[in-house]
C-alpha cells in the first residue's frame, strides 16, 4: 500500500509540475494553447518520475518499466516539439479554448483559465497515466499483452507524425485545395487523434494489461477517457465544428471516415 501511494503522490507532483509553469507561461503571452504543449511532457514527467521512484523503493517492473519511459518519451517529447512550435508561429489563440470558456484569454480571466484548462488538464494526465505507473511497478504477467501493445503503440505513433506532417506540407502548398484529402487524412478525418488514441491503448496493453487483468480492469477508464478527449471534448469534435460550412467539407465528410480509418467512400 506504501508503494502504491508513493507512485500516486510522485504521479499528481509531476503532472502539478507541469501544469503550474505552463500555467504561469501562458499568463505571459496569453495564450491558452499553452496547455497543449505542456500535454505531452506532463506525461513524460510522470512516467520517468514514477519509474525513478519504483527504482528507488524497490517495486517491482524490471527492464518493461524503462521500456514504458522510452515508448511515453518518444511519443511526448514528439508531440511537445510539434505542438510548441505550432503554438509559436501561430498569430492567435486556440479558438477551440475560446469557444469551450466563452471568451479570449484576457476576457474570461487567469483563474478561471488555471481551474477549467490547466488543472483539469493535469487531473486528465494523472488519470490517463495510471496504466504507466503500474506498468512501471509490477511484474509482467503476460508478454504477448507487452507485444501487443509495443504493435499498437507504433500504428499510433505512426498515423500521428505521418499525419501532422501532412497537414503541415498542406498548410505550406500555395495551391493546395479546400480541404486536406489525400494520405492518411482520406482514411480518417482526424489520423492524428487516431493516432493518438492508439498510443493510449498501447501503452494500457504493455503497462497495465500485461500485469494482470486485475490492473488491467483497474486502470480501463484511462485510455477510455483519452479517447473522450480526442474525440468529444479537445480534438475531433471541435475542430469538426469549426469546419463545417467551408467549401468542401460536407463533401470530404461524406466520403472519409470520421475517426477509425477505413477507404474512402466513393
Amino acid at each position: 500500500m506504501t508503494t502504491a501511494w508513493e507512485l500516486v503522490l510522485t504521479t499528481l507532483v509531476a503532472a502539478a509540475a507541469v501544469m503550474t509553469a505552463a500555467a504561469v507561461w501562458s499568463h505571459r503571452l496569453r495564450r491558452f494553447a499553452v496547455v497543449d504543449a505542456a500535454w505531452g511532457a506532463a506525461f513524460v514527467l510522470v512516467a520517468v518520475a514514477t519509474a525513478v521512484v519504483a527504482t528507488i523503493i524497490g517495486a517491482d517492473g524490471g527492464w518493461r518499466r524503462w521500456l514504458l519511459v522510452v515508448l511515453v518519451a518518444l511519443w511526448g517529447l514528439r508531440l511537445t516539439r510539434h505542438l510548441w512550435s505550432r503554438v509559436r508561429a501561430a498569430g492567435h489563440d486556440d479558438p477551440r479554448y475560446e469557444e469551450m470558456l466563452g471568451g479570449s484569454f484576457r476576457e474570461v480571466g487567469f483563474g478561471t483559465v488555471v481551474r477549467r484548462v490547466f488543472a483539469l488538464q493535469g487531473f486528465a494526465v494523472a488519470l490517463i497515466s495510471a496504466p504507466v505507473v503500474v506498468g512501471v511497478a509490477t511484474h509482467t504477467r503476460w508478454w504477448w499483452a507487452v507485444a501487443l501493445g509495443v504493435g499498437v503503440w507504433v500504428v499510433g505513433v505512426v498515423f500521428e507524425a505521418v499525419g501532422d506532417a501532412q497537414l503541415a506540407a498542406y498548410r505550406r502548398d500555395e495551391h493546395r485545395g479546400p480541404v486536406l484529402d489525400r494520405g492518411l487524412w482520406a482514411w480518417t478525418r482526424h489520423p492524428n487523434y487516431f493516432g493518438d488514441a492508439c498510443v493510449w491503448w498501447g501503452l494500457w496493453l504493455a503497462g497495465a494489461l500485461a500485469a494482470g487483468p486485475i490492473a488491467g480492469l483497474a486502470t480501463l477508464p484511462a485510455p477510455i477517457v483519452m479517447t473522450l478527449f480526442l474525440t468529444v471534448v479537445t480534438g475531433a469534435k471541435p475542430t469538426e465544428k469549426r469546419m463545417e460550412g467551408r467549401p468542401g467539407w460536407d463533401a470530404y465528410a461524406a466520403r472519409t471516415s470520421m475517426f477509425l480509418p477505413r477507404p474512402p467512400r466513393r
